[in-house]
């Protein structure tokens, strides 16, 4: 039987490590007792949630036993409250049960059947995405060999980048105008590459009065660069001179891929990174490919241009990317373009091309109401949870975790793609030094006012958890609410039923 505790941190061998530091160190002090009752669990979630940082926000709570489908604490549970990336949840599981764990997506560079003559390619080159989140620069490096191997080292054509497998909608429903041009709220393609941004780098120049020096990775002619920076001596030199401190940005509100690096940058500071989204992903791709193929010396007489791939075509290299790594950098870093890609490709796949956020909403619905959940307490306007517009209860997401953990095909990878308390992931740095260290595997949600955390967890004595947090509605950081998150986990981690009183097995 599947076991968080089992498999990923055994509690009896903690306990045998802490007895023996008892042994060797009176200083050694004993960890909280968890509560011993349900009773007693309940007064302390309750105390819990009594935290000043509520005081005026919302939480909604609910804690389900997945052996026995008992509810030990819900607090307004079939509320509606705005999931943030817990939303994520959704669309992983979406994508794990309609497209199946072997599903893959392919990259392909193709060509008309009849252009080719020897080594030189009398046409277009076509490159065509199917929705792969994860492509790389490396990635289309790797195309550019497999082509050379081939034999052609001429391309007198175009490259031709063919993204028609999804819409060209390219920004989510409901998402902030003003989070652009942010690395977390890239366009969306179905050709789509380093996550359709470029990391900006400004490091002080050796002579003071010269401009900072700027790299841009990838190196692309896809952005223009205009750096009107400045390096000083020393820090302090920027407020007593009145200098403007160091900004790096596109000009998102020209719509532009223009990169302006402005502002004074001192030689004793700290060097500055900045990673930007662009516009026209798809061409961003196209160009990063024929820079590849000129490094393998094809030449590429052609410019890079966005259209469809011929009906009679040949393949000459193709990238193969399996779902499950997706789903696991969908979930554990919380990638937005992996969700909003992958809930456009369930529609492709479910609804025909082109793939949109309506058909795979529409696909992800008719799931969630296979499984047993109240689709008239879910409102979905995108994959990631980034836009607002998405609504669901913490019962909803309990019974979409329970109905994931019941599916034994896709039970554990569900459960592998969660980032795990004190580990990895966006719960890397929290829950350390507590009960739910190592055991808690759960994702989280972060939205302006909004923090969410759901998951699994495993009490101390061996009893399986589904839980759902949300909180929102509360001003100021949302450090203390998470802080109010990682409590009520380690106390219902440490949880352990009494003599006697034990979950059914």
């Amino acid at each position: 039987m599947f076991s968080l505790s089992r498999r990923f941190l055994p509690f009896a061998f903690c306990s045998l490590l802490f007895l023996s530091a008892c042994v060797t160190s009176k200083k050694v002090l004993a960890p909280p007792r968890g509560a011993q009752s349900l009773t007693e669990l309940r007064q302390r979630l309750d105390r819990i949630l009594a935290d000043a940082s509520l005081a005026h926000a919302w939480a909604g709570v609910k804690i389900v036993s997945l052996r026995t489908g008992e509810t030990l604490y819900e607090h307004n549970a079939d509320l509606l409250a705005h999931p943030a990336s817990n939303q994520k949840l959704l669309t992983s599981a979406a994508a794990l049960s309609l497209l199946g764990p072997a599903f893959v997506f392919r990259t392909a560079v193709v060509i008309d059947s009849a252009a080719r003559a020897d080594s030189v390619l009398d046409g277009n080159l076509y490159l065509i995405g199917r929705g792969n989140p994860d492509l790389t620069g490396n990635d289309l490096f790797g195309l550019a060999q497999n082509l050379a191997q081939t034999g052609i080292r001429e391309i007198r054509g175009n490259i031709i980048c063919d993204d028609f497998y999804l819409d060209d909608v390219r920004w989510g429903s409901g998402w902030m105008w003003d989070d652009d041009p942010a690395e977390y709220a890239p366009r969306l393609s179905a050709l789509t590459v380093n996550k359709n941004t470029v990391a900006v780098r400004v490091t002080p120049a050796d002579i003071a009065g010269k401009p900072g020096r700027v790299q841009i990775d990838p190196p692309t002619d896809h952005v223009t660069l205009i750096n009107t920076s400045v390096t000083v001596k020393r820090r302090s030199q920027i407020d007593s001179l009145g200098l403007p401190s160091l900004t790096i940005n596109r000009k998102w509100q020209q719509h532009e891929n223009t990169i302006v690096v402005d502002g004074a940058i001192a030689q004793d500071g700290s060097p500055r990174e900045e990673t930007l989204n662009v516009l026209e992903p798809e061409i961003y791709c196209g160009r990063l490919l024929r820079a590849a193929l000129q490094t393998m010396g094809i030449v590429v007489h052609g410019g890079v241009e966005r259209g469809l791939s011929p009906a009679k075509m040949k393949i000459l290299a193709e990238h193969r990317a399996p779902l499950l790594p997706i789903l696991v950098n969908l979930n554990k870093p919380s990638d937005n373009l992996s969700a909003e890609l992958l809930l456009k490709t369930i529609g492709a796949e479910k609804f025909g091309r082109p793939g949109t956020a309506t058909k795979g909403i529409r696909a992800m619905r008719q799931f969630l109401g296979s499984a047993g959940i109240d689709t008239n307490a879910v409102h979905s306007a995108d994959g990631s949870g980034a836009s607002h517009y998405n609504l669901i209860t913490p019962s909803n997401l309990v019974s979409l975790l329970a109905a994931m953990w019941k599916n034994f095909a896709v039970r554990n990878e569900f459960a592998a793609t969660l980032p795990i308390a004190g580990v990895d992931g966006t719960l890397r740095g929290r829950m350390k030094g507590t009960p739910a260290e190592g055991v808690l595997h759960a994702k989280t949600g972060t939205i302006s006012a909004v923090s969410t955390l759901s998951g699994y967890t495993t009490t101390a004595d061996g009893e399986e958890l589904a839980f759902s947090l949300m909180m929102q509605h509360f001003l100021g950081g949302s450090r203390a609410i998470r802080s109010i998150q990682d409590r009520l986990a380690a106390e219902i981690t440490a949880f352990r039923r009494g003599v006697g009183t034990a979950a059914s097995q």
